[in-house]
């Protein structure tokens, strides 16, 4: 079992033990890495001590447990306690302040190997599952998946979201205030996959109802004390998970502001995107009454 002192009692998250650092991944401004685990499986790792500090680690644990509920593909996940002894096997100086930076508990994901980024031009998944990532998305405010940047991998010829230590950004500087989950998420204008999300309004209630309280309040007893500790909290850990169970709960209740929004910005982009056909003569007439009929 996980040692009191990093988690609460409802822990669901394995807990592993790093034991080998196999190689940094410099995609990412975290700079997480690939590492070996007590388990002998590899893992990618999110170091508590790089730049966007324990809050990444806490929205990336509540961002991937609502996406398992979701029934959302993605890679498992799992805490890991790091010893700052291994940085001592380590030449670049940058990885061993990091590694020293970030003794005690981080979040690690299952290593995909062999997995390669999703292609928007290449690869479209299914107007169904394009509008449930969609969906996930706006709930949880992810401001980082763009045509630019998808956090989408395609693995197995099946695609998985990873990277959501950008979502939950309220919580930055938070009092434990839940009135903004009331909010819309203008954003999600940005989103990879907006123009195939077709069928935003028939996922809306059942993405909805698989997320109750009980199942909220689990999912968020699985961020460690450790990480609701410092100059940024606003009461013990038990208080502050309490406050992100409210507000999730709340955002589920108040919904509809999210969910026009998304409406709203899927109609634009297809109205955009039957202008350029139009306007293009290199494509043909029943491509553009593809995008006019993604209106219907």
């Amino acid at each position: 079992d996980a040692p009191a002192r990093y988690t609460s009692g409802l822990m669901t998250l394995p807990l592993r033990t790093a034991t080998r650092y196999v190689t940094p991944l410099r995609e990412g401004g975290s700079m997480p890495a690939v590492v070996e685990a007590d388990d002998e499986g590899l893992y990618v790792l999110k170091f508590r001590g790089a730049g966007q500090g324990p809050k990444a680690l806490v929205a990336e644990v509540i961002a991937g447990g609502l996406a398992r509920a979701l029934q959302l593909p993605m890679p498992d996940l799992a805490l890991m306690d790091l010893d700052a002894e291994l940085a001592r096997t380590e030449g670049d100086p940058e990885i061993q302040d990091l590694i020293k930076a970030s003794a005690g508990l981080n979040l690690a994901m299952d290593y995909l190997p062999g997995a390669v980024n999703f292609d928007p031009v290449a690869e479209q998944p299914d107007a169904e599952l394009a509008s449930r990532i969609v969906w996930f998305d706006a709930f949880i405010s992810n401001v980082d998946r763009t045509a630019r940047n998808t956090n989408l991998l395609m693995w197995h010829r099946r695609l998985y979201l990873i990277d959501h230590g950008a979502a939950l950004y309220f919580h930055h500087g938070w009092d434990g205030d839940v009135s903004g989950a009331d909010k819309a998420f203008p954003l999600i204008r940005d989103h990879v996959l907006l123009r195939g999300a077709s069928r935003l309004a028939e996922i809306d209630g059942g993405m909805a109802a698989l997320l109750t309280e009980v199942t909220i309040a689990g999912i968020v007893a699985d961020v460690p004390d450790a990480w609701l500790q410092g100059p940024d909290g606003f009461g013990d850990p038990e208080t502050q998970r309490a406050a992100y169970v409210r507000y999730l709960v709340r955002r589920v209740a108040q919904r509809d502001a999210f969910v026009q929004a998304m409406g709203l910005s899927f109609t634009v982009s297809t109205l955009a995107l039957a202008v350029g056909l139009a306007g293009n003569a290199s494509f043909s007439g029943a491509a553009l009454g593809w995008s006019l009929r993604m209106l219907a």
